[in-house]
């Protein structure tokens, strides 16, 4: 077996081989931890700096004023508020999906009350049987019908596709069999080239055109999309000698005439809004909005044009759609728009243009004619297939719970504020699935089980996106987009039960909790000096900035205090001067031995880490587990408890450690008792 060298120990009582530390080191991190402690002591305390010091001469020659920092996060016992039991309706939700929408609905009500500035709710579920319960406590608020219209006002968003399968009509088989019928026998009378007139008169069933012979004069694309396009393919004296399917039943069309139509113009815009323009919100006044105009349209041109609507346009979704208004006629636009964007040639800037809305730049990028047509139509109508003559919805897999973001948005034809949706991944992917499926077909979308809004579905729509339009004012659609950014209830709930924690009673408790904490802080300041003497007052100097520190961090995270967490931060405190108490009886065994007082001291350090180590490790891995494991009140325990070690750990080894080298190094270094009473050499 091979020769190693092994290094000899140190025999006891010589000094350490580690190199000191310099006075000047040790004094620079003492400095340190003195003003950051003042520092935190000064954010956690405002109210006495703002009483005394900033009224000083030296605080209005450093310009400081009056401080008004956040402040402490208080939980309903300390604070005050409000408690509110709901209970989830799951009849319409499978078995094995119960828990997972009952914690979707914990989700939303954290991040709608969170939204609406309120102090951080407890929000938990309980599951007993069949009764689904969510269990909301409102810190601060005092009105509990607030508290109630925050969390129900909440929507439930459902998106729906027509029922192939609905419940079929009595009698609808004999009706569909006689429209059919009748469809056939009209066919047949039009390719026998039987006066369109008479043929209308005798079997269309449009009433208001039935008694002119059919005539359903000038047609525009926009009115019959399925009719236009048969005449514009066919052109005038054609006709239809096959049915044209459309919502409304099986159409036949003769084309008698044509004429132009109402010019379009196909243009992007910039707009600048100021302070009482119509759907403005900004503060702008209108003489520098003019301005801003101006300057935008001195470096518009084709090529910067969408990056600049992106950059300055006040129309709500500018970003993303460039200012893009699509092909309008010259009745859809406000008169001034109309006609400056009329009067440009394709490709060209127009200057600022004013109109209600504010001031718009124009680039027209095209203008095109389509024709109208004039035409007679017979209409069989389609007999109602459904028991209720109405249009039956089917719930999809679309929902709230999909939902990513809301905002309002302007429809680029007719001004009127809409909601824009955007979905999340999965959202995505079921929207584009839900579109391809019903092409053609309408999808409604609806909203605390009314429908709102049922477009029909022209292609296939990827990307996750879907606008909800409506006869909605600006704020309304700003609420909605407001509530639906908040989160839609994956499932609807009920208020069970409410209550109301006075403040009198949470001050009265956050009063005795500060009385104890001081009590218990003064206690064990006092065993330890007497005690400890010197060494204790350093443990306790280290224990006013540890105090600082916590405080600190607690309205920084911010950490919502609870009579439980005020607890854990008390308990805390003990802790730290536990670590202390540990270094201090090591540090009287070595004095005791006959070691210097420097000595001594580096020796209590390092054999009593292990011991505060593995002391704190333990105490730390059972707040870990309250806090993962355990209800919201023994969270707040927990948290602070931990928070308290991992802080104590540090000001205990390296703080008191810096002071206790610093004065060890005094000219009472030789006065053993100052540092370890009774201590026999």
């Amino acid at each position: 077996m091979p020769l190693r060298y092994k290094k000899p120990a140190r025999p006891f009582g010589a000094p350490s081989t580690k190199k000191p530390m310099s006075r000047r080191f040790l004094w620079l991190w003492a400095i340190i931890f003195l003003a950051i402690g003042a520092v935190a002591a000064v954010f956690d305390f405002p109210t006495a700096w703002n009483q005394t010091t900033a009224r000083t001469r030296i605080a209005h020659t450093l310009h400081l004023g009056e401080w008004h920092p956040r402040a402490f996060r208080l939980g309903l016992d300390l604070l005050g508020g409000s408690e509110l039991v709901y209970e989830a309706d799951m009849a319409n939700i499978p078995l094995t999906d119960r828990n997972a929408a009952l914690t979707g609905v914990r989700d939303v009500i954290e991040r709608r009350v969170n939204a609406m500035g309120v102090s951080e709710p407890v929000v938990q579920t309980v599951h007993t049987g069949n009764t689904f319960r969510i269990v909301v406590e409102l810190a601060g608020i005092r009105d509990i019908n607030q508290a109630i219209r925050q969390i129900g006002e909440t929507p439930i968003l459902e998106f729906k596709e027509v029922d192939p399968n609905p419940p079929i009509a009595k009698g609808y088989d004999a009706e569909l069999a006689t429209a059919q019928e009748k469809v056939k026998t009209v066919s047949t009378r039009v390719k026998q080239r039987s006066s369109f007139a008479a043929l209308a008169t005798e079997f269309s069933e449009d009433e208001r055109a039935k008694n002119n012979g059919g005539d359903r004069g000038y047609v525009k694309s926009a009115d019959e999309p399925e009719l236009w396009r048969f005449a514009d393919t066919h052109g005038v004296g054609s006709r239809s000698f096959d049915a044209i399917p459309t919502s409304k039943g099986w159409n036949f069309i003769e084309v008698y005439g044509k004429r132009a139509g109402d010019a379009e113009v196909e243009a992007r815009h910039i707009l600048i809004c100021y302070k009482g323009a119509k759907n403005c919100d900004r503060e702008t006044s209108k003489e520098d909005a003019r301005k801003l105009a101006e300057e935008v349209r001195a470096k518009a041109t084709k090529t910067n044009f969408n990056e600049l609507a992106k950059t300055y346009s006040t129309e709500p979704g500018a970003d993303t759609s460039f200012g893009a208004l699509g092909w309008f006629t010259r009745s859809t636009m406000v008169k001034p728009f109309a006609d400056a964007a009329f009067a440009l040639k394709a490709g060209d800037i127009s200057a600022p243009v004013e109109t209600e809305f504010g001031f718009h730049i124009i680039y027209k990028t095209g203008q095109k004619t389509q024709n109208d047509y004039a035409m007679r139509q017979i209409l069989i109508k389609k007999p109602i297939k459904t028991a209720s003559g109405n249009v039956v919805w089917k719930n999809t897999e679309l929902s709230g719970k999909h939902l990513k973001g809301a905002q309002v948005e302007f429809d680029k034809q007719t001004s009127q504020p809409t909601v824009a949706l955007n979905f999340n991944a999965d959202g995505e992917k079921l929207f584009g699935d839900l579109t391809a499926r019903n092409v053609g077909k309408p999808i409604a979308i609806f909203l605390d089980g009314g429908i709102i809004s049922a477009p029909t579905v022209q292609q296939e729509i990827r990307g996750g996106s879907a606008i909800i339009s409506g006869s909605f004012t600006i704020a309304e659609s700003k609420l909605l987009a407001q509530r639906l950014n908040a989160g839609a209830l994956p499932v609807p709930i009920k208020l069970a039960s409410q209550q109301t924690v006075g403040p009198t009673l949470g001050k009265t408790s956050l009063d005795k909790s500060m009385f104890a904490g001081l009590i218990g802080f003064a206690l064990v300041a006092l065993f330890m000096i007497l005690y400890y003497r010197v060494s204790g007052f350093m443990a306790v100097l280290a224990l006013v900035i540890y105090v600082s520190f916590v405080l600190a961090i607690f309205k920084l995270i911010p950490v919502t205090l609870t009579l439980a967490g005020i607890a854990g931060f008390i308990l805390s405190m003990g802790i730290a001067v536990d670590a202390n108490v540990l270094v201090f009886a090591r540090m009287k065994e070595e004095l005791q031995a006959g070691r210097s007082l420097s000595s001594a001291l580096e020796e209590g350090y390092k054999r009593a880490w292990p011991s505060i180590r593995d002391g704190n490790y333990t105490t730390l891995i059972s707040a870990l587990v309250l806090f993962w494991f355990s209800s919201s009140v023994i969270k707040g325990f927990a948290l602070t408890l931990g928070l308290g070690i991992l802080l104590s750990m540090f000001t205990a080894m390296v703080v008191s450690k810096v002071f206790m080298t610093l004065i060890t190094g005094w000219s009472w270094k030789e006065k053993i008792g100052l540092f370890a009473p009774r201590v026999k050499r």
